[in-house]
């Protein structure tokens, strides 16, 4: 006789296991102890076996019921439905293994990138791609799914960020592809879908005029010494600011007038050679007996063992005076790289290698840290010395006009 709710709800424990039957094999189990587990016998290849269909009340009993037409119907076309729930759970497992989160965080296991960047990148992931998609599984990620993602950072005016975030997800799904675990990538089908990233420069003085007055105003900063020392540095140099901050005394040879960076700390992931002016020399040859007993050349003013903070030369050029929009720390590189072209009339493929830029000789081949060094070692001096000029110089203006020598 089949069972009812009212009869399921009355079954009490006795002290041995008891089975309600309910047809077509279904019945409950009441152990002594009080478990009710759903059932169901049925036989497959001449064996008699028992499927599990979860426990009551949780799984009602019209619900049991449809699991068991499920594995009766999977019997009638020679489907063992026992095995057959085993295949799903394996999937399911794979597909859990291969979700977009575990793709990704395998992708950036993988990344050789400044720490810096690596933490960003990774914040982006967590903050705007996980919550949405990244349970869901590589292979089954549509389109639509990742434009939304692009659109709720768009929406909050972020754009620039939401392309880039795009860009990332493109790259792992890329990297899902090279691994097996997707067949295409449908990042690539997004291509005009977000509005379009403004196009962002740093601000920088590139005016001889304006040169001078920052180089004083920089001379006669009333902050502390070592963010003085950094921001003489900074034009001379013109490194990118991660690279400035976190310079080791230990990369520095004075004597040979060289720093030598190594690749882990670069953009491009390539060793990267600044030869010393004689006025980098001797700033640094001032610094050393105040920070030469700590790891870095700048260090932090919370912890002699970390490097100068981040945002510490930017909060110092606006003590200064000079706002976002008129000078930042990086734009000590546009600097060099405009009027060591227009100025001083040195070779793009020059200035480009001394910015760390990927730079290829005719042949195709990316040049090496010891490119062109006694050409560069000679421009980083001119360009120190054309400096102090600037800064000396607080009426008489160099004209800017290209001439057809290059150095």
């Amino acid at each position: 006789m089949p069972l009812t709710d009212t009869a399921l709800r009355k079954a009490k424990p006795t002290d041995k296991t008891q089975k309600l039957f309910d047809g077509g094999g279904l019945f409950l189990e009441i152990t002594p102890a009080g478990g009710k587990r759903w059932r169901q016998k049925y036989r497959f290849a001449g064996k008699e076996k028992l499927l599990a269909h979860g426990t009551y009340p949780d799984v009602t009993l019209a619900e049991a019921r449809e699991r068991r037409e499920k594995a009766r119907k999977l019997l009638a076309n020679g489907v063992d439905p026992g095995q057959h729930r085993q295949a799903e759970k394996a999937a399911g497992v794979e597909r859990a293994a291969n979700s977009f989160e575990v793709v990704a965080r395998e992708w950036l296991a993988k990344r050789d990138w400044v720490p810096n960047y690596l933490g960003k990148v990774t914040a982006w992931l967590e903050g705007d791609v996980f919550p949405y998609i990244g349970s869901r599984p590589v292979a089954d990620l549509t389109a639509p799914e990742f434009l939304r993602v692009g659109r709720r950072i768009e929406d909050r005016g972020a754009i620039e960020s939401a392309h880039r975030v795009l860009q990332n997800c493109g790259q792992i799904m890329r990297y899902a592809i090279a691994t097996g675990r997707a067949d295409r990538n449908p990042v690539a089908d997004l291509k005009g879908a977000l509005a379009p990233a403004p196009e962002k420069h740093h601000a920088a003085i590139v005016d001889p005029e304006g040169v001078g007055a920052l180089l004083r105003a920089i001379d006669g900063y009333k902050g502390g010494h070592v963010t003085r020392c950094a921001l003489q540095l900074a034009p001379m140099f013109f490194v990118r600011p991660g690279e400035l901050r976190q310079a080791e005394w230990s990369e520095i040879d004075l004597e040979a007038a060289e720093w030598n960076i190594p690749a882990h700390k670069m953009k491009m992931r390539q060793p990267h050679l600044v030869p010393l002016s004689k006025q980098a020399v001797a700033i640094l040859e001032e610094l050393q007996p105040l920070t030469g007993r700590f790891q870095y050349v700048f260090p932090g003013g919370r912890s002699p063992k970390r490097p100068m903070s981040e945002n510490a030369l930017t909060a110092a050029l606006r003590r200064m005076g000079y706002e976002q929009g008129s000078m930042t720390v990086h734009g000590f590189r546009a600097m060099a790289r405009t009027l060591l072209d227009e100025v001083l009339h040195y070779r793009p493929d020059y200035i480009e290698h001394q910015l760390a830029h990927a730079v290829k000789d005719p042949n195709g081949r990316a040049y090496n840290r010891t490119s062109h060094l006694a050409e560069r070692r000679k421009m980083m001096q001119a360009w120190s010395d054309y400096l102090d000029r600037r800064r000396e110089d607080t009426g008489k203006v160099l004209e800017f006009k290209r001439s057809g020598t290059r150095r």
